[in-house]
């Protein structure tokens, strides 16, 4: 065997070992990979019912906010209504104190006028 016999099989040695080192963390990443896999397997297989029950959530909380919708609607025309009542009821005691409220207050005063013009005769 020559020099170089001899370094080519040092070589091959050496080259040996370093794929015996090199295959126990290869065969530990692929069981790592494989949990993986596994998991996220699981994973998927475990969240469809949890979409499917999130989907019949949302489609029920999209028919309470219709009907909340209805309810706010019906709201606003209420409160329409009341500002339209409230409006006319003003305009009603506006109505009132013009027409009624200058004569009224005149006939007061003329009643109070005599009711203390009889006072003061009654008391000389």
């Amino acid at each position: 065997m020559t020099v170089g016999d001899i370094a080519a099989l040092i070589a091959a040695i050496a080259l040996c070992v370093l794929v015996a080192l090199l295959a126990v963390p290869l065969l530990k990443l692929s069981r790592v990979l494989d949990e993986a896999r596994l998991t996220v397997r699981d994973v998927g297989h475990n969240s469809v019912p949890i979409l499917q029950e999130l989907k019949g959530t949302v489609v029920a909380t999209n028919e309470e906010l219709a009907k909340l919708s209805l309810v706010t609607d019906d709201v606003s025309k209420a409160s329409g209504h009341a500002t339209v009542v409230t409006e006319n009821a003003a305009q009603m005691s506006t109505l009132f104190a013009a027409t009624l409220g200058g004569p009224l207050v005149k006939t007061a005063a003329f009643s109070y006028g005599i009711r203390k013009a009889f006072q003061g005769r009654k008391k000389k």
